[in-house]
């Protein structure tokens, strides 16, 4: 198959909400043991770490990237035992959520709660707010202010 063969498919629906990805959470078992892992062996930064008390779990932020570029960011979500965000891990289902920056998160939680994908959990930080809703999939979608 040739780079021709591959062809634009318009669905002609545009969306009223503007979105930029910008990162992975995944599910992790032994948080540190994560960290080591993808600082050591992969060569990711550690950027940010914290402990968020709603979720009763700690979250750290790391980067991939050349001369400071940031071409990847991944945060690794770790939950205590008494965590409802706490299920039993099984390998392969270790994805937390997408992460998706937004302009308006009120408009985008009304867009979304009027196709079908009504609010999960929000938290509001001194710094930050950001919102869950689920995809047709199941998967968690985070909607977030800043880049948490």
């Amino acid at each position: 198959m040739t780079a021709t063969d591959f062809r634009v498919i318009e669905s002609g629906v545009r969306s009223e909400m503007k979105t930029e990805f910008i990162y992975v959470g995944i599910r992790v078992k032994d948080l540190e043991e994560s960290i080591k892992f993808y600082t050591k062996v992969l060569g990711m930064k550690l950027t940010d770490r914290q402990r968020i008390e709603e979720t009763k779990g700690d979250v750290a932020g790391l980067q991939s990237g050349k001369s400071g570029k940031s071409e990847f960011a991944l945060e690794l979500n770790h939950y205590d035992e008494d965590s409802p965000y706490n299920t039993k891990y099984t390998v392969g289902e270790g994805l937390d959520h997408l992460a998706f920056k937004v302009e308006d998160i009120d408009k985008a939680l009304q867009l979304a709660k009027r196709e079908g994908y009504p609010l999960l959990h929000e938290v509001k930080t001194k710094s930050s707010r950001w919102a869950y809703i689920k995809d047709p999939n199941g998967i968690w979608i985070e909607l977030c202010l800043s880049s948490t």
